[in-house]
């Protein structure tokens, strides 16, 4: 159903950029209505994972490797367009990039800072809580885990 690809950020084309960063911008600060600092100097140094349906960027998320935002590799800006949740789009966004992870990085620990609401789907991926909820951009956190668990 997707088209999935994986691009460095040199490798991402202008339209590609505007699209990745205006559908994180239409979750994390209109519909969850944050004001915060989406550019935070890490989209550089990350690989970045696009889902493509009909040729519009509707699946995002960042991929690191371990020391940028964690110890461990780490995945964050995990989005999906509200107009396609309803198609369980967001397992299959974890899933490949979970094996992104894997395949560019040989990395099976990964950490991740989870908006507390979605405890239970990233449960369902092999996370577990790691870290009692802190407050992020006045939104509830959780530090999660996966992979080999070492703590």
């Amino acid at each position: 159903m997707l088209k999935w690809s994986i691009k460095s950020f040199k490798e991402l084309s202008v339209d590609e950029l505007y699209d990745l960063l205006r559908l994180r911008s239409e979750i994390f600060v209109v519909e969850q209505n944050c004001v915060y600092l989406d550019l935070d100097g890490k989209d550089k140094l990350a690989l970045h994972l696009i889902g493509e349906f009909e040729g519009k960027i509707v699946a995002h998320s960042r991929l690191f490797k371990p020391g940028i935002s964690f110890d461990n590799a780490s995945i964050g800006r995990v989005t999906v367009d509200s107009n396609y949740r309803d198609r369980k789009w967001g397992h299959d966004l974890m899933r490949e990039s979970i094996a992104g992870i894997a395949h560019y990085f040989g990395e099976s620990h990964i950490t991740i800072g989870a908006q507390l609401y979605l405890k239970k789907f990233y449960e369902s991926h092999g996370f577990v809580q790691t870290s009692e909820m802190y407050l992020e951009d006045d939104i509830p956190h959780i530090e999660m885990k996966s992979g080999e668990l070492n703590f």
